[in-house]
């Protein structure tokens, strides 16, 4: 079941579902828009089109259609030249969240991360008794 929202495009009240994050008529007005990019990118000639030019021929912003690229409705595989921001560098990517770079900088702190939190834990405990000295 949806749940009450504001249309974060127009501030219209409608009920959200999992499948749409705006009201009917901004969905109306994506779909029209898709439909524009899709047809340009559909000419053989503008398959290898960057995101640039893509948003320089139909008019579409870019954060649209990156977030079209990230729901699978263009499929990036037709689409050699496309690609959306990595969400760490803002460094161009055809997968996932982060670039090469920022997956491998995170994993390798992570790793680091594990490996003194297994230094921690080897160190002896010391435990320090005070002693009372009325006896």
């Amino acid at each position: 079941m949806g749940e009450l929202a504001n249309c974060p495009k127009c501030g219209r009240l409608f009920v959200k579902h999992s499948i749409r994050d705006v009201c009917e008529q901004c969905y109306k007005e994506e779909e029209a828009l898709f439909e524009k990019v899709y047809q340009f990118l559909r000419k053989r000639e503008n398959r290898t089109a960057t995101m640039a030019q893509v948003v320089e021929a139909t008019g579409v912003s870019e954060s649209l259609i990156t977030k079209w690229i990230k729901i699978g409705r263009l499929q990036l595989v037709h689409f050699p030249n496309l690609g959306y921001p990595c969400e760490l560098c803002g460094a161009m990517i055809r997968e996932g969240k982060l670039c090469r770079e920022c997956r491998t900088k995170l994993q390798t702190e992570l790793k680091w991360l594990e490996e003194e939190k297994k230094r921690q834990r080897k160190k002896p405990i010391t435990y320090y008794v005070q002693q009372d000295k009325k006896r």
